[in-house]
């Protein structure tokens, strides 16, 4: 394996301590940078917050089932990208939080499009459970840090050909109000409404990212592939968050469209979007 360090162990699926800790040995991608994409992953998905101590070398080492020069590298990347400080004798430490969402558009059509997708798309739920919010998902739910939460991974899958991993944690007291065979059936908007909520609004981010080896077995691609990331926070009439969602779709079997129309202002000319939709590639 390209990058690859002689003293790494041939068999990479150290999975202690940590979700997602799994390597994957046949993809080019090396493995100090696999080990970045998880640690990443953890550090934008809320796992380690701003101020959180990252695993050092040797506990990555033993994790990862890879060598401690491997285990610098990750690390020394992480710092790179500005993710965290490394400093001698205290650690590495998580300085940077991912982006609050900035976008805020309406919900309306989003329904529609998860209704016919559910119809030509399956959900397959990887995991569920309820776990205590992080501060980052406290800050998304607008909860207190602690609190519990529905937290559901399931992959999405059009024509048996996987398209997108979502991630989603909703408060306690309106999961509860529904199961994971639940989540197996129907998309999760339907279940919010069949629970009473009124969803009303959603602020989200859209941008890329790579995929980590836990999200490419699941999405059937390389580690490292380029990925669709959404983060959404859906709200009810009275503006309280119900939903936070991260998901990852791969490019090639999804896309996003967006219709517009050129208006006149008083200060000018300017674009005016009319829709914007979800779109499975090749369906028009």
């Amino acid at each position: 394996m390209a990058g690859a360090d002689p003293n790494d162990a041939n068999t990479t699926d150290g999975t202690a301590g940590w979700p997602y800790g799994r390597l994957d040995a046949n993809t080019r991608v090396p493995l100090y940078h696999q080990i970045f994409l998880i640690l990443r992953n953890r550090i934008y998905g809320g796992d380690l917050i701003a101020g959180c101590l990252v695993p050092g070398e040797q506990d990555l080492a033993a994790e990862f089932r890879v060598s401690r020069i491997t285990a610098k590298r990750a690390l020394n990347e992480l710092a790179d990208a500005g993710l965290v400080v490394r400093e001698r004798g205290r650690g590495t430490r998580v300085i940077k939080r991912p982006p609050a969402p900035a976008v805020t558009s309406s919900i309306e059509g989003w329904l529609e499009n998860i209704s016919l997708m559910g119809i030509s798309t399956t959900a397959r739920v990887l995991a569920f459970g309820y776990v205590a919010a992080s501060e980052d998902i406290a800050h998304a739910l607008d909860i207190e840090p602690g609190t519990e939460v529905q937290h559901a991974v399931r992959v999405r899958s059009l024509d048996g050909e996987p398209m997108s991993y979502l991630v989603t944690y909703v408060p306690a007291e309106i999961g509860s109000q529904f199961d994971r065979d639940d989540l197996d059936a129907q998309p999760l908007l339907h279940l919010l409404e069949m629970a009473g909520v009124d969803v009303a609004s959603a602020r989200q981010t859209i941008s890329a990212t790579v995929a980590d080896p836990e999200v490419a077995s699941a999405l059937s691609m390389p580690a490292g592939g380029p990925l669709i990331e959404v983060r959404r926070v859906v709200c009810d009439g009275s503006e309280r968050p119900v939903e936070y969602l991260r998901v990852l779709y791969r490019p090639d079997v999804y896309r996003f469209e967006m219709s517009m129309r050129r208006v006149r202002e008083q200060e000018g000319m300017r674009w005016a979007t009319l829709k914007s939709s979800p779109v499975p590639a090749g369906d028009g």
